[in-house]
């Protein structure tokens, strides 16, 4: 009988356990399907990320902490978030989607402000560049004695009435500004010292062209800041290219976005259309000139497809990004007719900052207008960029269609710089990464040697304003008070941008 009862407690106490177990594997299947459920829904909502934006605050949160609270099922889904976004490409390009900025287009508009004004004598003057003071053009004429002034006056009156327009016109011309020329005084020292062979054709217009720049960019942000500063009030559109593989075709992460969502660039954000390139280009690491080329030929394609309400008088300017136009030099295509294309413009070229000034210029063929950027050279920077247009099929029928023999003109001359290339312009991290990033085809490519990627080695070529040849320089003694040494912005900031505007590591 004992042995009977120990039996049953036996039993009694295995049922009771094996419901306790059926009871805890229930649970568990319950809250794993919450924590599925859960976890599904933060995937769904992470996709949607770039269509909400009353997601996006709480899907970008830098600090987590903040939301790691209350439950486990809150904690995991912190946990997946940050697992996702522990790639930096990843990252990069989820704030790119989120964004939306590489697919936002641009509708140019005419600008509102005048750039010319009618003097009380009839004149038509170029604000910026005209005296405004209480002189009259006899009185600015100094060097007329007065007797033949007061003759000049008399003969005027004198000459029938339907002269004297002409007489007063003539009479009545703006007086300029120094560095500023022509009878409306809106030609600036760098055209009318150019090789324009039309300056007598020119005439302000009545409506300004628009102007797109298009660059590539890597790390020049310094550089960048210099030429939006520089031509903000001048160009109306700037197109910026930014990939995510460097040109030697290895990934790299988007620090431009960054900079543009942050802040950085707000100054000029309004002008800024941002173009991702997403993809290296097929041999462009055997022929690293293929990726080259490729990067302009994709700029201004996919730039061009972004914009609405273009005009084919409009000008179109691509520039590498170490190269910066002056701003005079930009605004006389803008508000001018008369001149011709493709048109190149002459730069002081500097090495390392602008301490080290080479001999010589930079003149490469980088504008021209859409109209003959669309029919010669089929939308493509890079044609643009050779100075072969002329064997191009399109090129005569262009020719005789805009009514004017095209023939190529630089702004500036030799010794009238017209803007700055400062090539390897950086700090010796920012020329380790140049290094590392050149395309694999202007060979040597000095990034294949470990020994010139040494920072000792590169603050040794940047004191000396030595190459990596091993070749020592001969350049001349530069002051940076000197004309055209730097952009304005450079020098209005020069505690900031010492390091370009003097040699770092000269001795004594």
């Amino acid at each position: 009988m004992a042995r009977l009862h120990t039996n049953m407690a036996r039993m009694k106490v295995r049922r009771n356990l094996l419901l306790c177990t059926a009871g805890v594997c229930l649970l568990s299947l319950i809250y794993c399907f919450k924590i599925l459920h859960q976890e599904a829904l933060l995937q769904r909502l992470y996709s949607y990320s770039s269509q909400l934006s009353g997601f996006k605050d709480f899907l970008w949160e830098d600090k987590l902490s903040t939301s790691i609270v209350y439950d486990t099922a809150k904690q995991k889904a912190i946990r997946l978030q940050t697992s996702q976004r522990t790639n930096p490409a990843n990252e990069d390009l989820l704030l790119l989607n989120s964004s939306g900025l590489h697919k936002q287009s641009y509708i140019l508009q005419d600008e509102p402000a005048s750039y010319f004004i009618l003097t009380e004598r009839g004149a038509l003057c170029f604000t910026e560049g005209t005296e405004m003071g209480s002189k009259t053009p006899e009185d600015a004429m100094i060097d007329e004695p007065q007797s033949v002034l007061r003759k000049q006056r008399v003969k005027n009156e004198s000459i029938h009435e339907g002269q004297p327009v002409i007489m007063l016109r003539q009479a009545s011309n703006c007086v300029c500004h120094q560095g500023w020329h022509g009878p409306n005084c809106g030609i600036p020292t760098v055209v009318q010292h150019s090789n324009l062979p039309t300056k007598s054709h020119l005439k302000p217009r009545k409506v300004p062209r628009r102007i797109i720049n298009a660059i590539n960019i890597n790390h020049e942000f310094d550089m960048l800041h210099a030429r939006f500063h520089e031509l903000a009030d001048a160009v109306d559109l700037f197109l910026v290219c930014e990939s995510n593989y460097t040109a030697y075709g290895e990934a790299k992460p988007l620090m431009f976005l960054r900079l543009l969502l942050n802040g950085t660039f707000d100054y000029v954000k309004n002008k800024i259309v941002y173009i991702f390139l997403d993809h290296f280009p097929k041999g462009g690491q055997v022929d690293g000139w293929i990726a080259d080329d490729y990067l302009r030929t994709y700029l201004t394609k996919n730039g061009l497809l972004r914009i609405q309400g273009l005009r084919p008088d409009d000008v179109f300017l691509i520039d590498d990004a170490d190269e910066i136009p002056l701003r005079e030099g930009i605004l006389f295509l803008k508000l001018y007719d008369g001149w011709t294309e493709p048109f190149g413009i002459h730069m002081r070229k500097s090495l390392y900052g602008f301490y080290w000034r080479q001999p010589g210029t930079l003149d490469i063929l980088s504008g021209c207008t859409i109209g003959m950027l669309l029919a010669v050279y089929k939308g493509d920077g890079i044609l643009l960029r050779r100075r072969a247009y002329y064997t191009m099929s399109d090129f005569r029928e262009y020719e005789k269609k805009s009514g004017q023999v095209l023939m190529p003109w630089s702004i500036g001359s030799p010794i009238h710089y017209a803007g700055w290339h400062c090539s390897w312009c950086f700090t010796p991290k920012g020329i380790y990464y140049k290094l590392i990033s050149a395309q694999n085809g202007d060979f040597p490519r000095w990034g294949d040697y470990e020994e010139k990627r040494k920072l000792s080695y590169i603050r040794e070529l940047i004191r000396t304003g030595g190459w990596f040849d091993g070749s020592e320089s001969n350049y001349p003694p530069t002051d940076p008070k000197e004309h055209m040494f730097a952009p304005k912005y450079l020098l209005d900031n020069y505690k900031k941008y010492i390091f370009l505007l003097e040699n770092p590591y000269a001795k004594g």
